[in-house]
């Protein structure tokens, strides 16, 4: 009895491997179709007696703006190009601050959080967080940072519904994602850390502000994202 079990665990964990390694393959070159996210969104908004609502049109990286690119990277994840997935400085300022605030601040890299919004769910339990840990290096491993970048600015949640960058620049400033000035960037930006909530107004206080703050390091960083350079 003991036994069958075992071999029944290894073979799901067998599955699961190749199942996981063949779909991280292909997403490296084609493009992500739907994610579990907005899987469950659409469950929610129908929950709700809301109509379903899912926005995203997949662009490949050089029709989006440099402007955003280097927004978000300024805004959620300055280590992006230098890291393997895992930023340990950013996560320990993180648990320090929520240590003593209750506003919790992530540390998430944004390997991290498209390896979350492609393969996985919402949740902060252990469990997940392993398979997030997981599919990271795993995107690391078989991804240039210029794809990770790619596909995590065409699946990332930007509002209610609204998916990617092209999504989000259309719904937001009426016009492409490649077309989209440094404020504008710097506003979508400013908006993930809870983009269904900051997205009703992005005229508010506190996106406006967050987007100066944003703005600010973009003119530190200088240029934009050099992939070339990546270490």
């Amino acid at each position: 009895m003991i036994r069958r079990l075992l071999k029944i665990i290894l073979k799901v964990i067998v599955g699961f491997l190749i199942l996981s390694i063949a779909t991280t393959i292909i997403y490296r070159f084609t493009p992500v179709p739907v994610t579990p996210l907005m899987i469950i969104r659409c469950v929610e908004q129908k929950s709700d007696g809301k109509s379903m609502r899912l926005s995203k049109d997949w662009k490949p990286l050089e029709e989006i703006s440099s402007h955003l690119q280097l927004a978000v990277v300024c805004s959620e994840d300055q280590n992006f190009l230098l890291h393997y997935g895992f930023d340990f400085k950013a996560l320990k300022k993180a648990m320090l601050n929520n240590e003593k605030s209750k506003k919790i601040r992530g540390g998430s890299t944004i390997s991290q959080q498209t390896a979350k919004n492609v393969f996985l769910w919402n949740g902060r339990n252990y469990i997940r967080k392993g398979f997030e840990a997981y599919f990271t290096l795993l995107i690391e491993t078989a991804w240039s940072k210029e794809r990770i970048m790619e596909v995590y600015l065409n699946v990332i949640e930007f509002g209610d519904g609204i998916y990617g960058a092209e999504a989000a620049s259309q719904h937001y400033f009426k016009k492409s994602a490649a077309k989209i000035s440094r404020e504008e960037a710097a506003i979508l930006a400013s908006l993930l850390p809870n983009p269904r909530v900051y997205g009703k107004n992005v005229n508010g206080n506190y996106i406006q502000s967050r987007k100066l703050w944003v703005l600010q390091q973009m003119r530190f960083w200088g240029g934009k994202l050099d992939f070339d350079k990546e270490e």
